[in-house]
């Protein structure tokens, strides 16, 4: 069994499946479970999910696992659900994030729970619009991974707000993230989120100095007849609104150092 599994990643694989044991073993079902539990006690293989394994190469045997990045295109197929690199993780995959994030994030179609083997942790939000915002794939060590374009991470900044740490941190991160938006790419996803989404990042951007990426979002914004919105959506209403935005400034903006 060792020997199939050495051989599978001299192939370049780090991902494979129970079926795929017992077709390229000959093993009957026990059998291969009770091979595979063996090579799990012994940190060779790791299990994000019941039938779906990992090839654990000895210079990640301390932390438990290979990275995510190396077996989350693998996992989402055979989970069956759309998906895209987002968030934080994405932010740091395009150079903006001054902390890498403890947590690797992922968003998805459905509810999904998250995903723990060794030091390793992905984390999932839901999104009926994963199939419509812009991401690209982008090539890992082990093939390729769906990631949102930095424009889709600026959203989902503010999309979700919790799981992006508090607004200073989503400051903190848009400001390091400007210089690769493209402010058209920006207003073309504003028709696929929700008004106070727009409102919410434009008021950010303008807040880290970014006026002129915000412009255009600003131009779109104007024909739609928003109403006054928040900034912290679960916070009280707060002060009058801003003339551009229509955002009620609700919490003292500071970003993170």
């Amino acid at each position: 069994m060792l020997l199939w599994v050495e051989q599978l990643q001299s192939q370049g694989r780090y991902t494979f499946t129970r079926a795929e044991v017992e077709s390229g073993t000959g093993r009957s079902f026990v059998a291969a479970q009770t091979a595979l539990r063996r090579l799990r006690e012994q940190g060779r293989i790791v299990a994000p999910r019941r039938g779906f394994y990992v090839v654990v190469p000895p210079e990640y045997r301390a932390a438990g696992s290979p990275p995510a990045s190396w077996f989350i295109d693998d996992l989402m197929r055979r989970l069956g659900q759309p998906y895209y690199v987002g968030l934080l993780s994405a932010a740091a995959i395009h150079g903006a994030a001054h902390q890498q994030p403890m947590v690797f994030q992922v968003v998805t179609s459905k509810s999904t729970r998250p995903v723990r083997v060794g030091r390793v942790v992905i984390r999932f939000s839901m999104s009926n619009l994963v199939e419509q915002l812009p991401a690209t794939r982008l090539n890992t060590e082990t093939g390729a991974m769906r990631v949102a374009t930095s424009e889709t991470t600026a959203f989902d900044l503010v999309r979700y707000p919790s799981d992006a740490g508090h607004l200073g941190n989503v400051m903190t991160v848009l400001s390091e993230l400007a210089e690769r938006l493209d402010p058209a790419a920006l207003t073309a996803i504003a028709p696929l989120v929700r008004v106070p989404d727009v409102q919410r990042l434009g008021y950010l951007l303008e807040a880290v100095g970014q006026s002129e990426i915000a412009a255009p979002l600003a131009e779109w914004l104007a024909k739609q007849k928003p109403r006054a919105v928040p900034l912290h959506p679960a916070r009280a209403a707060g002060v009058a609104p801003d003339g551009r935005w229509h955002v009620r400034p609700n919490v003292e903006l500071e970003r993170d150092l």
